[in-house]
């Protein structure tokens, strides 16, 4: 993606950009109407103790106050508008205006508590083979602190057999080196939901995803506007699982596991469209479960 067309930058960038030239990180943050809590996310980047970074916020066409909040930062931050496309446009858009050597993402309803950047770009350091890491986080609903379940157990390493089920990389706690995304592509545009997860199978069935056990972000839900709040996620997961399993780079092990997953899904998935009545959809899955048990066979 270029630095023109739909993508509009405002008029801080040219300033930012001479004054942090080459900055180790670029933080990403994109954002769709969210002026009610936007401020607070990028208040938590800028109030790091590592000061070597560039943030980016991209404005997925927000029709609130967004636009004059981000104009009231000044240079202090590289504010990108678009039209309305979707948070991996989004974030493409943001990866595509970076500078810096790694890559870190904030979703605009989180935050990062102090020393998230230095602890991991102390982590890259001294593990520099690393390509990508994410952190521990803490988790808030509608304002009180809940516990994760034992099904959203982070794990350090080669994550790929526990991530098939659900995604358990948070985009907020990840940092990674900019190359990766030559190797593994960019956020899939076409998905509307469930778009990490896809990004995270392609990363972690070919490379460790590490952990940094500490919690350094605070992922807030239980707003109206959540795209995790949404019905049917499995349908998009159940893309991204066929979408893996067909481009032909997973070992043995890997391909078994994603197809017993993605039979899983479809058949929960089907057998939900055949309650609400779409017969043509539950068909469709149930004959895609059909399939893959096939190529399970002939695997």
């Amino acid at each position: 993606m270029g630095k023109s067309g739909f993508l509009r930058v405002h008029n801080n960038y040219k300033m930012n950009k001479i004054e942090n030239i080459n900055p180790l990180v670029t933080v990403i943050i994109p954002t769709y109407n969210r002026g009610w809590i936007l401020k607070e996310a990028i208040d938590s980047v800028l109030s790091q103790d590592f000061e070597d970074f560039e943030l980016i916020v991209v404005d997925d066409g927000s029709t609130d106050n967004t636009h004059e909040m981000l104009s009231a930062y000044g240079g202090d931050i590289i504010a990108l508008r678009q039209d309305n496309r979707g948070v991996s446009a989004a974030r493409n858009a943001g990866i595509a205006f970076a500078s810096g050597l790694f890559i870190a993402f904030l979703d605009s309803d989180d935050l990062w508590l102090p020393g998230k950047l230095a602890r991991q770009v102390e982590f890259f350091k001294s593990n520099p083979e690393a390509l990508i890491c994410q952190t521990e986080e803490l988790w808030v609903r509608n304002g009180i602190r809940v516990n994760p379940k034992n099904r959203h157990k982070k794990f350090s390493g080669m994550i790929f057999e526990h991530s098939l089920p659900l995604c358990i990389v948070s985009p907020s706690a990840v940092m990674l080196k900019r190359g990766l995304f030559d190797k593994i592509g960019v956020f899939d545009e076409n998905l509307t939901a469930c778009e990490d997860y896809d990004l995270w199978l392609r990363i972690s069935c070919r490379y460790p995803v590490y952990l940094v056990d500490t919690p350094l972000i605070v992922k807030r839900g239980g707003h109206d506007d959540q795209l995790s709040k949404r019905s049917g996620l499995d349908k998009f997961r159940i893309q991204a699982l066929k979408k893996i399993i067909e481009r032909d780079f997973l070992s043995k092990v890997q391909y078994i596991s994603a197809v017993k997953v993605l039979k899983e899904k479809c058949s929960i998935y089907a057998k939900g469209c055949l309650r609400r009545g779409r017969h043509i959809e539950s068909k469709y899955y149930f004959a895609l479960a059909e399939k893959y048990k096939k190529y399970e066979i002939e695997k």
